[in-house]
């Protein structure tokens, strides 16, 4: 998303939605003609929450039912056999911090601390929580592979018990390729 756009907040954007079953229980997704501008998931949460949420990360946009035009991207990001197109609205650290993310291998974890390092700012762990928190693409942007430095799993937007099941999924799938 340009600046311009992510200053606008969604005035002038239709964001089509759709809920869809995952390997984590029941996922909202969230797109534009561009590609997916969302992805939350209700297993934790409820869709409600869920819905009021990603529906708040863009207060000014039209929200309209339509999942037939997400579903490929669906499922390209649960079964990896395609490509889904993204749609992200974030300011620029943001930015950094999802493409660090995107670059930690499946299966594999790493520290909030490290994540800070590698974007440049050493000393802005708290900042990269955030920065990570804010995510709007859970899953695709892997968010779930951020641990405390200690190791602990640590928060996790949509629950813990799904960041657990995000990260032993991968881990048998990492295990079995």
């Amino acid at each position: 998303m340009s600046p311009g756009e992510f200053a606008r907040k969604g005035a002038g954007l239709t964001i089509r939605y759709g809920w869809f079953d995952s390997p984590f229980g029941l996922a909202l997704a969230m797109g534009t003609g561009k590609g997916l501008c969302g992805l939350a998931f209700a297993a934790e949460t409820g869709r409600d929450a869920a819905m009021a949420d990603m529906c708040g990360r863009w207060p000014r946009a039209t929200f309209a039912e339509d999942s037939a035009p997400l579903a490929p991207w669906i499922n390209a990001a649960f079964d990896q056999s395609g490509h889904a197109n993204l749609h992200l609205i974030g300011g620029p650290f943001q930015i950094k911090v999802w493409e660090a993310l995107l670059s930690i291998p499946s299966g594999q974890v790493t520290t909030y601390s490290e994540i800070a390092a590698s974007v440049g700012t050493p000393k802005a762990a708290r900042a990269v929580g955030t920065a990570v928190g804010r995510n709007p693409v859970s899953w695709l942007i892997p968010c779930h592979r951020a641990l405390r430095k200690s190791g602990g799993l640590g928060g996790y937007h949509w629950g813990l018990p799904v960041k657990r099941a995000m990260l032993a999924w991968e881990g048998v799938r990492a295990k079995s390729a």
